[in-house]
């Protein structure tokens, strides 16, 4: 049974969230599959996006200081959920955007900005002037130029719902990988322990370079680095996390974390925090839901969280 999924898969490559994504899915040959989740995908991007001036998103961003916008449960869900993590202020904030655009790292026109134009957009970013209404499904910006912006954690919900997808078609094993976002679905056809290998970036050299690599089951990894987009002024670098606590980037040793977790939506969640953290959390292994985490440090040297290294 291992050798025949192994053998049959078919692969599918498409563009959208920004990046390049790409399905195998293993034990069939039948590609409708993989057109019925590049259709899904896009569904989500045209709903969830703030890369175009129509989304339900951008409906709520346009509306920002005048009033709530009803959206569909999705949306909703996601919001909420980008919401009440962001009100936990760990690192991860889905109101971050106008900061994040001041700076503009890693696009044309990135800059340094002043301290007040920095403390003049913060204000923009308070999670606690986001109003959600559940009996509606309704969501109100309080403050005219308010943002929210999901790119943080919905490539791990649209890949959970991928996911869904394949177990509703009965696929035993596959792989799905939105640009690096990695969810793996069932075991490995390719050993008999049914685990699969995962490679860890090279912080410092091109993407697809590993530093590492650790076997895992069926689970998500993503991976959170300051080495992909970053600004030098005067022999300064300045990469593109910036701290919502603060407005800047932060500061840290870390080069980069990859998170293992069950589902891909809580991979984004807990990458942040950890990166924010800078270091292993403790009790973060208490729920069994999270697998381990790797930590490279800007000097190359690595540390294994939960894999007994």
């Amino acid at each position: 049974m291992i050798k025949d999924l192994a053998l049959e898969q078919v692969v599918g490559d498409h563009h959208a969230l920004g990046t390049s994504i790409t399905l195998q899915i293993f034990g069939t040959q039948n590609r409708d599959l993989l057109q019925k989740s590049f259709d899904l995908i896009d569904h989500y991007e045209d709903i969830f996006t703030v890369n175009r001036d129509e989304s339900e998103v951008m409906d709520i961003n346009h509306a920002a200081g005048e009033h709530p916008v009803q959206v569909s449960s999705a949306v909703y869900g996601l919001v909420k959920l980008a919401v009440e993590k962001s009100r936990e202020n760990f690192g991860f904030n889905a109101l971050i955007g106008p900061v994040v655009k001041l700076w503009h790292i890693g696009f044309k026109g990135a800059h340094v900005p002043k301290d007040e134009e920095i403390k003049d957009r913060m204000l923009l970013t308070d999670p606690f002037k986001v109003v959600l209404n559940d009996s509606d499904q309704s969501v109100f910006l309080k403050m005219k130029g308010m943002e929210l912006d999901l790119g943080g954690i919905a490539k791990g919900w649209i890949a959970d719902r991928i996911r869904d997808l394949w177990r509703a078609y009965g696929v035993e094993a596959g792989i799905i990988n939105l640009g690096g976002n990695i969810l793996l679905v069932g075991d490995s056809p390719k050993r008999i322990s049914g685990q699969w290998s995962i490679g860890v970036q090279d912080p410092k050299q091109p993407r697809g370079d590993n530093i590492t690599s650790v076997m895992v089951p069926e689970c998500s990894a993503v991976t959170s680095g300051t080495y992909e987009r970053y600004l030098v002024v005067n022999g300064k670098k300045y990469h593109h996390l910036i701290d919502p606590r603060t407005g800047y980037p932060v500061k840290t040793d870390l080069a980069g974390v990859t998170t293992f977790t069950k589902t891909s939506v809580e991979a984004e969640i807990e990458c942040k925090r950890l990166f924010f953290a800078g270091k292993p959390l403790k009790g973060w292994h208490d729920n069994p839901d999270r697998i381990g985490t790797i930590f490279v440090y800007n000097d190359e040297h690595i540390e294994y969280d939960n894999f007994g290294d």
